[in-house]
C-alpha cells in the first residue's frame, strides 16, 4: 500500500474516533437537558478529568515498560461487567 493511502486511512480512523467522542458528549448533554431542562456545564468537566487521568495512568505505565494495550482492553471489559451488573 502506498504511504498516502495509509495516511488517508489513519486520518479516517482519527476522524471517526473524534466524532464518536463528540457524539457521546452531545448525547450526555441532551440527556441531562431532557431530564432537568437546563444545561449542566459540569458535564464537560467530568469528561476532561477522565481524559487527563487516563492519559496520566497510560503515560506512567508506558514509562515503566508495561504494554498498555491488553491492560486497557481488560480494564474496559471488567468495567463493563461491573456497570452491567450494577444496572441489572
Amino acid at each position: 500500500m502506498s504511504e498516502q493511502f495509509l495516511y488517508f486511512l489513519q486520518q479516517m480512523f482519527n476522524g471517526v474516533t473524534l466524532g464518536s467522542t463528540y457524539a457521546l458528549i452531545a448525547i450526555g448533554y441532551t440527556m441531562v437537558y431532557g431530564i432537568i431542562g437546563m444545561i449542566n456545564f459540569a458535564h464537560g468537566e467530568v469528561y476532561m478529568i477522565g481524559s487527563y487521568v487516563s492519559f496520566m495512568i497510560i503515560a506512567a505505565l508506558m514509562m515503566m515498560g508495561i504494554d498498555t494495550s491488553w491492560l486497557l482492553v481488560a480494564a474496559g471489559f471488567i468495567g463493563a461487567i461491573i456497570i452491567a451488573s450494577a444496572y441489572g
